[in-house]
C-alpha cells in the first residue's frame, strides 16, 4: 500500500524553492548559510524543504501591501 502525498506533504530542492520564488540559486543558499531561510532537512548529501514549511517561511514574509 502506498500513501498519497498531500501538497504540503511535497519535498523540494532548493533549484525548485530558487526556480518557483523566481531568485538566483546563490540566493537560497544565502539564506540558508545566514540561517534566514525555510527550514530545510539535510538526506545524504541533499537538503530538501517541506512544503509546508516554504508556505509558512512566506506567510510570515508577507509585506501587507495592498493586494
Amino acid at each position: 500500500m502506498t500513501k498519497t502525498k498531500t501538497p504540503s506533504d511535497q519535498w523540494l530542492t532548493l533549484e525548485a524553492i530558487a526556480d518557483e520564488l523566481g531568485v538566483p540559486l546563490g540566493t537560497v543558499y544565502n539564506w540558508r548559510t545566514k540561517g534566514t531561510g525555510p527550514v530545510g532537512y539535510t538526506v545524504g548529501k541533499h537538503v530538501r524543504v517541506r512544503r509546508s514549511d516554504l508556505d509558512a517561511w512566506l506567510a510570515q514574509r508577507r509585506d501587507g501591501g495592498a493586494a
